[in-house]
């Protein structure tokens, strides 16, 4: 199971130019054919282990001599054998093939529906508690998929799902846009989160009007949850004064702890000293969660299977 959080690795590789006349895709196709002769040094034993005729075979080296502009065997009668430029070659292309041999693997092996790959985005709210125990179910009866996990907000793993990096994710708010598929699975309720020395911490319940003077500590513009915050503060009949702004729910909880402001957050997935979670009564302050995954992508049985058991679990996924 990989786990990662938002950001970038390093630099991609740059990418061969595949046009018809490009080298790479001129020489591609013979590849194979130099490598199988290059390890016997011999045209025929070569062509009995690619199941070619050894005409054929011949030709195919010839022609890739004549595209690179350089000979890379010296020819004596039935055997061959490697110039000083065909030695070089040969090793460079015994990698390259390798390296495709691999990434088919790989590619089989995440197709396989018992044991593939599911590249997963959550948020951050859910990472502690909800997250491990939906991997849990789910592979009480898929024991041997895998997992890659990418926690993150909302806008970061829908453009991760157009890259192709993510197969699908849970998110908040549930996203409309024509080329994604969503579901809506649960909602979670939000509480205002204030200290325990705060003027309102003796109190269950409060309407957010209260908290009109208040100071806010919220995540930073972009996560779903500032922006439900601002909503829900404008539909109360005002806007939030920030204080502060971060990227972690557990980070403003304890921002809320030292004095700093009061918040609007998820339940916490443990008790924090210094703090009071009071329920909302007016506006109704809750969040939607849903699935979501791209539109006419084709996918693989693993994520197949695993989105079925997201939307088995409408209406309990968060406990």
């Amino acid at each position: 199971m990989t786990v990662a959080t938002s950001g970038a690795g390093g630099p991609p590789a740059e990418a061969p130019d595949l046009a018809a006349d490009a080298p790479a895709a001129l020489l591609a196709p013979r590849l194979a054919q130099f490598a199988g002769v290059a390890r016997h040094e011999h045209f025929t034993r070569a062509a009995e282990e690619l199941g070619v005729p050894q005409p054929t075979l011949s030709r195919a080296v010839a022609r890739l001599e004549a595209d690179l502009g350089v000979a890379l065997l010296a020819r004596h009668g039935r055997t061959v054998s490697l110039t000083p430029a065909g030695r070089a070659f040969a090793h460079s292309v015994e990698r390259a093939l390798a390296e495709v041999a691999r990434a088919a693997e790989t590619a089989r092996a995440d197709a396989d529906p018992g044991a593939g790959k599911v590249a997963f985005g959550f948020l951050h709210t859910m990472g502690p508690e909800t997250m491990p125990a939906l991997i849990r179910a789910f592979r009480e009866t898929h024991p041997r998929v895998r997992f890659a996990l990418v926690q993150s907000y909302g806008e970061d793993m829908i453009e991760r799902m157009r890259s192709g990096e993510l197969d699908l994710c849970l998110t908040s708010p549930v996203p409309d846009a024509p080329d994604l598929v969503t579901r809506r699975l649960d909602e979670q309720r939000l509480y205002l989160v204030v200290p325990a020395d705060h003027r309102l911490a003796g109190r269950r319940r409060v309407r957010l009007a209260e908290t009109a003077e208040e100071s806010f500590v919220t995540l930073e513009p972009g996560y779903g949850l500032r922006r439900l915050t601002d909503d829900l503060c404008a539909r109360a009949g005002f806007r939030p004064r920030i204080a502060f702004e971060g990227e972690e729910p557990e980070t403003l909880r304890g921002l809320v702890a030292a004095g700093l402001g009061v918040a609007l957050l998820p339940p916490a997935t443990l008790p924090r000293p210094g703090v009071r979670d009071l329920s909302v009564t007016a506006p109704r302050a809750v969040r939607e969660i849903g699935v979501a995954w791209m539109a006419r992508r084709p996918e693989t049985a693993p994520v197949a299977a695993f989105r079925r058991f997201l939307l088995s679990r409408r209406g309990a996924l968060t406990g």
